[in-house]
């Protein structure tokens, strides 16, 4: 039998290594274990307890939760049926849910927890298509008496019941699966408009986990931590398609907050994270080291230049002077090691990031403290697999050649173009988007603009909307010049503004847990974060750190006259819930432009500060109203230098 589909392929890992681990959650501090046969087992009674309910092939099943394994099982249980799994973010409020539900014509639904369903049940009345929810965890729920209402306990029984007396049922319906079928639609993010439903199929998925697991040497040995939103791409290739065709151990953790404590427990060899985890990651180090004695800090600070001078050349071998290769195995006993066994990183073989560009500092630093960190470039559409970077070929800028059966090529007008198995069928009910999206050669235009450099390396520079021009005709890149600023530990989130501009002004968001810590240590008071961000403390620490972006961008030929002119400290923080960011924590630029023009009137109108009230949403729905008297600040700039070598 061919494994071309995601049941065959989970069969077959019952088969052939039926007592090994697939799945573990943490639940209650104590960590609970399926093998493949027991997780098959589980599947089965999911999907012929589905069937029994009515769910049909060409149905849509929404799931709604943090990382759970009867969630991960749901997935393939629908496609077991011949149905399509439609994760959706967890954190979306109720609202939010109406347009993919309704959209994608959901009638069932499987989701964690009392939270989830009580948005379902909000949304009955605009969703009356809905016609089962189905809920993992019976918290809460006891008194819930709706007919539609339905325990996975419950569930799975009648899906036993109805193995036993269909026993070839089952196995009819997963025969009848096909590699082109749709295996997952998967929502865009909506940075422009309304999200789009995009239909993958089978032999996408896992094209793109195959070439990926080959070329990382993925093996069923191997174990990942999956804690990343299920409704996410990279979720769904790492922890989904990959672990069902290399048969490696999907970990979730206890919950968002135990994230780091189950890491360490756990200590996966095989890690993925967006850039904003390995951000947060490095601001809590750093924190770490605020509160550290002196000589601790100088310990620190002395070994992760000798890091930072040799880290990345000794992680891919190449050589390395005797005295710094001495200094860096000092560093590593003291300093580099015990960092990683923080981090829960001790066991990393290979960890990837995407999602959005890394600033080039922030990735050498987790290379030189020996994390084989690589970035992976590609999106919903792509199924996350476009580029690769080979072990020991590594570039700070780029993000490596086309990954194996994936044709890249770069358009007259720089957007990069793509074509392979890994593209989509389709996006969901909208022939014209897909027709506007893959020309008439088979190749999706991904809206990026890049090129190739002189060894084959793609190298993304933005998004090809927001690339544009300065007044002075020079190229302004505002993805790349606010992931210069990122890099900082007290810089949570920065937009910046430029095109068709004199100059560049900035928004900045402060990193609350970063500069909160730092402001205690020096004991200035402060009442929350609209107080603390107004700071005449704080402006001085986050002009410093603009004035250091802006020297590193003067060494950049292309962006030199991009450094920031002037900015501001918003007085909120950027939030999806007030439609600033998207669920995955993207930019959502032209909202934000048309939300603040009057701060961004005030930037290049010279004046000082200007006052701005704000309304905001809070988890439980309520509205409010944030208001401050802005600063805005000016800062140093550089004069072009000469462009350094690559890294």
């Amino acid at each position: 039998m061919e494994l071309d589909t995601f049941p065959r392929l989970l069969h077959h890992h019952a088969q052939a290594r039926g007592d090994r681990p697939a799945i573990r959650e943490k639940d209650l501090g104590i960590w609970q274990t399926w093998t493949w046969r027991e997780a098959e087992e589980e599947v089965r009674a999911l999907a012929s307890g589905l069937a029994e309910l009515g769910f049909r092939r060409g149905d849509n099943l929404a799931i709604i939760g943090d990382n759970r394994p009867r969630l991960y099982w749901a997935m393939t249980a629908a496609q077991c049926l011949g149905g399509v799994p439609v994760p959706m973010y967890q954190d979306a409020v109720a609202a939010e849910m109406i347009f993919v539900l309704q959209d994608a014509g959901i009638k069932f639904a499987i989701v964690e927890d009392q939270e989830q369903v009580d948005k379902l049940l909000e949304n009955m009345s605009e969703c009356p298509q809905l016609q089962h929810i189905l809920y993992d965890d019976p918290r809460g729920l006891r008194h819930y008496n709706q007919h539609f209402l339905h325990g996975l306990d419950e569930v799975q029984e009648m899906g036993r019941i109805h193995n036993r007396n269909h026993p070839q049922f089952l196995d009819t319906e997963i025969e009848q699966g096909q590699a082109d079928d749709v295996a997952v639609m998967l929502y865009t993010s909506g940075t422009t408009g309304k999200p789009k439903g995009v239909c993958q199929t089978h032999r996408a998925f896992i094209t793109a986990a195959r070439s990926g697991c080959e070329f990382d040497r993925l093996v069923p040995e191997d174990n990942i931590l999956s804690y990343l939103p299920m409704a996410w791409v990279g979720d769904h290739l790492f922890s989904f398609a990959q672990a069902n065709y290399a048969g490696f151990t999907i970990n979730c953790p206890e919950s968002g907050d135990t994230v780091m404590t189950d890491m360490r427990e756990i200590g996966p060899s095989y890690y993925f994270a967006p850039p904003r985890v390995f951000e947060n990651l490095l601001t809590q180090v750093m924190i770490r080291m605020e509160d550290a004695t002196a000589i601790k800090r100088k310990l620190f600070h002395y070994f992760m230049e000798v890091a930072r001078r040799c880290g990345a050349e000794i992680l891919d071998r190449k050589p390395v002077g005797a005295a710094d290769r001495l200094l860096y195995a000092l560093g590593n006993a003291l300093v580099y090691g015990p960092l990683r066994n923080v981090l829960g990183m001790s066991r990393i073989r290979v960890a990837y990031t995407a999602g959005a560009a890394i600033g080039p500092d922030l990735f050498r630093f987790y290379r030189s403290i020996g994390v084989n960190l690589k970035q992976l470039y590609g999106s919903t559409e792509t199924c996350a697999a476009v580029c690769l970077q080979p072990d020991g070929q590594i570039k700070f800028d780029t993000v490596g050649p086309p990954a194996p059966g994936v044709e890249v090529k770069i358009a007259d007008n720089g957007e990069v173009l793509v074509r392979g198995e890994v593209l989509l069928k389709g996006y969901y009910k909208r022939p014209d988007a897909t027709a506007e999206s893959i020309d008439e050669q088979g190749y999706f235009h991904t809206g990026d603009a890049g090129f190739f450099d002189e060894d084959g390396h793609l190298k993304i520079i933005d998004r090809a909307k927001d690339v544009g021009k300065l007044a002075n005709g020079a190229m302004f890149a505002p993805n790349y010049i606010e992931n210069k600023l990122k890099f900082f530990s007290q810089v949570k989130e920065a937009v910046v503004f430029g095109d068709g501009k004199e100059e560049v002004c900035a928004f900045i968001n402060i990193d609350m847990g970063a500069v909160g810590n730092w402001a205690e240590r020096r004991n200035i008071a402060y009442s929350g974060y609209t107080d603390l961000a107004q700071k005449s403390e704080v402006y001085e620490l986050i002009r410093d750190c603009v004035e250091k972006a802006n020297a590193e961008l003067a060494h950049d030929t292309m962006l030199s006259a991009s450094q920031v002119h002037r900015f501001l400290i918003l007085h909120k923080e950027l939030d999806p819930d007030d439609d600033e960011l998207t669920r995955t924590r993207k930019v959502r630029r032209g909202f934000i432009a048309q939300k603040y023009g009057v701060l961004i009137d005030a930037l290049y109108g010279g004046k000082a500060s200007q006052f701005i009230e704000t309304e905001v949403k809070f988890e439980d729905g309520r509205r409010g109203k944030v208001s401050a008297d802005l600063s805005i600040v000016a800062v140093k700039t550089f004069p072009a230098a000469p462009a350094r070598q690559a890294a």
